[in-house]
């Protein structure tokens, strides 16, 4: 299953550290920040609960950039 979620980041290589960081979540089987478009697009493992994952994610991306949000 693949989502699309809004974030808030303020620079490319921010988005780039939180791709990496969500990429590393478990439950997350691919994930792609856009930052033009400032949005996150995540695919999940299969029978992966989308709702804890992305708590999972946006707990990661704030480890690497706090002043990141991952609106769920």
């Amino acid at each position: 299953m693949k989502k699309s979620y809004k974030i808030e980041v303020d620079c490319a290589n921010c988005a780039n550290l939180m791709e990496d960081a969500a990429k590393k979540t478990e439950g997350v089987a691919d994930a792609v920040v856009n930052f033009m478009a400032l949005k996150m697009k995540v695919e999940f493992e299969e029978g992966a609960d989308p709702k804890q994952v992305m708590e999972n994610v946006r707990a990661n991306c704030k480890k690497v950039e706090e002043d990141c949000e991952v609106f769920i």
